[in-house]
């Protein structure tokens, strides 16, 4: 066989590629889907918005918690077997979820749901890399990296369209018959992966101080945004999580075991770059798309489907940018493509500072080239990390950058949430000029990433 062969992407591949992107995508959606409709579940439990808030926050903590485990799982029992054990544990949380009866119970099940949610897009990740090999992996990482960035997008959008023609378990029905192709297809087309002949004991310390400390961290976090009533709680949260993580990285750097997750894993250039792009790109992602349907549906009074179609544009630009990355991300250097995103980020978040004069016209421009800018982000770090770790390791690596998107996500909601407030109340009733201060923020965030990009590979790839 020719190396150009051997180096082409086939149609099996790419039908590996379709299934393994369906669950993510089903993964990623749901983090954000149900947010549209947290008024008519108030509404449906006779609950408060705050109480039935839990059921986003629950299903992310979840996510969050089983992100770190996901690496020895697929070592223990297989990457397809994990990933389809992830899936049936996802599928029954939906279910459970539609069947709720009050805001706690669907609080509860959107556990289950974020439990399974949070290992199909790590194992989904590995087994393609595995499958791709290193010639390969650029291409298809171009292919699906940008699912995790476009479920902000696009979350919105799909929760507003089917809170408009269905009621509310429909949110979580609509899981169904997408995971069920999902798991017929993948037994026809993801070979099976057997477990690993020297998988290291399960590290039970480290996963006792890791998930929860995530957990609690991301729990802070978002507790920070209900304002000063919770701000002893989430500071109690954010100072425990923060000493639970630091004794992990104590016990992960002493223990002769293998650790849960390993941290000397990005502390070598380039991985180290690429991650601390990875989490910005993803601070930056979802703290925007947090701030945008607030604004449009409580600023300028759209409901949830129309600002959801003003915010298309910017998966529009992220599906370009996803093409035009699996033409050249063989051929151009890492630092090439994420410098450029990143600059096209910032040329298109300049705009948003002045939100309260924005037209419509204008706003869906700059959406575009920011989702242009996001494509061309992802793919190339994701491609620098699981090209440069050998074939054993890709199950950890991948749980690692799961984890450091949703935590990145997390953490850029909660910091331009905090900011929103204080600036809500500063410039009441001004809340326009308040939101544009907010996206100062992104925009910092955006410029740091760049300048850490500056020191990802400079030369193009073999």
């Amino acid at each position: 066989m020719s190396e150009q062969t051997a180096d082409r992407i086939d149609g099996r591949l790419l039908g590996m590629a379709f299934v393994l992107v369906l669950g993510t995508f089903m993964a990623s959606l749901d983090s954000t889907i149900v947010n549209v409709g947290l008024e008519t579940l108030s509404v449906e439990f006779g609950a408060s918005v705050t109480e039935v808030q839990w059921t986003s926050t629950a299903y992310l903590l979840a996510v969050v918690a089983a992100a770190p485990m996901s690496g020895w799982l697929a070592e223990r029992f297989g990457a397809r077997r994990t990933w389809l054990g992830a899936v049936l544990l996802f599928l029954a949380g939906s279910a459970a979820c539609a069947l709720a009866w009050s805001a706690a119970s669907l609080a509860v099940f959107r556990v289950i749901q974020g439990l399974g949610g949070g290992l199909l897009p790590p194992t989904g990740q590995a087994l393609l890399a595995r499958a791709a090999g290193r010639a390969r992996t650029g291409r298809v990482m171009s292919i699906v990296g940008i699912v995790p960035m476009l479920a902000p997008v696009l979350g919105p959008l799909v929760g507003g369209m089917v809170l408009r023609v269905a009621d509310w378990p429909w949110l979580f029905y609509v899981n169904l018959p997408v995971g069920l192709v999902a798991l017929l297809l993948a037994r026809k087309l993801v070979p099976p992966v057997p477990p690993s002949d020297t998988v290291s004991p399960f590290d039970i310390r480290g996963a006792l101080l890791l998930s929860p400390g995530l957990a609690v961290l991301v729990f802070g976090l978002t507790e920070l945004a209900s304002g000063p009533a919770g701000a002893v709680v989430a500071g109690g949260a954010i100072v425990v999580g923060v000493g639970m993580l630091g004794v992990f990285a104590a016990h992960a750097l002493r223990t002769a075991r293998v650790p849960l997750l390993d941290p000397r894993l990005f502390t070598t250039p380039p991985i180290s770059s690429a991650a601390f792009a990875l989490f910005v790109a993803a601070a930056s992602v979802f703290g925007t798309m947090f701030l945008l349907p607030l604004y449009l549906q409580a600023g300028r009074g759209l409901s949830a489907w129309d600002a959801g179609l003003l915010l298309a544009p910017q998966g529009v630009g992220a599906v370009l940018g996803s093409f035009i990355v699996n033409r050249t991300i063989d051929r151009l250097a890492p630092r090439t493509l994420v410098v450029t995103g990143f600059a096209l980020i910032i040329v298109a978040t300049v705009p948003f500072t002045q939100v309260g004069g924005l037209p419509d016209g204008v706003l869906a421009a700059a959406l575009l080239v920011r989702g242009l800018g996001t494509a061309m982000i992802a793919s190339p770090v994701m491609n620098i990390v699981y090209s440069r770790v050998d074939r054993d390791l890709l199950p950890r690596a991948s749980s690692a950058l799961s984890m450091l998107n949703y935590v990145g996500g997390a953490i850029g909601t909660a910091v331009v949430a905090v900011l929103l407030e204080t600036r809500l109340s500063a410039r009441a009733p001004e809340a326009a000029g308040a939101f544009g201060d907010a996206f100062w923020c992104v925009l910092g965030l955006c410029v740091l990433a760049l300048l850490g990009a500056l020191r990802l590979p400079g030369r193009t790839p073999r």
